[in-house]
């Protein structure tokens, strides 16, 4: 396993390199480090570097690490913005031969899934929690989100 002080030297090396994503696997734990894009379309400020270890390692880094929504966002009161509720992969449709959940201007309701997050193997469905329309799609399918990132932008009924 990894220590603290390896793990900083990792991340310092990558972030200094061209490389946009490094996974070192062992069969005791798995270190993913992946530099972030800021997005200007998404209004996303992101983390220059996400890193995943063994679960209770990735815990803290996923507390730490919370984007926000530019004031474009908040500006346009008729717009939501549905977050992630947890660390995971986003995954636009259940699998990839199946259609998307959404695409925008899809009509949602509260219980209308949108996507799912997967995290440690779980497949979470994340449902729109308010009714709807999809105004904005701000993540790719297979992209890894951060909790609080936002996920979609709906123009309220």
């Amino acid at each position: 396993m990894l220590s603290i002080d390896e793990i900083k030297q990792l991340i310092e090396l990558i972030d200094e390199s061209t490389l946009d994503e490094f996974e070192l696997e062992t069969k005791d734990s798995k270190i993913l480090l992946k530099k972030n894009k800021t997005v200007v379309a998404a209004a996303v400020q992101e983390a220059p570097i996400a890193a995943t270890q063994t679960p209770a390692q990735a815990a803290p880094v996923a507390q730490a690490v919370a984007p926000q929504v530019e004031a474009s966002a908040a500006e346009d009161a008729s717009l939501e913005v549905i977050t992630s509720p947890m660390v995971g992969t986003f995954y636009a449709s259940a699998s990839p031969e199946d259609a998307n959940f959404v695409s925008v201007g899809s009509k949602v309701s509260a219980q209308s899934v949108v996507c799912i997050v997967e995290a440690m193997k779980l497949f979470n469905e994340i449902t729109a929690d308010i009714d709807g329309e999809i105004a904005e799609i701000l993540v790719s399918s297979g992209e890894l989100v951060e909790f609080g990132q936002p996920l979609f932008k709906v123009r309220k009924k």
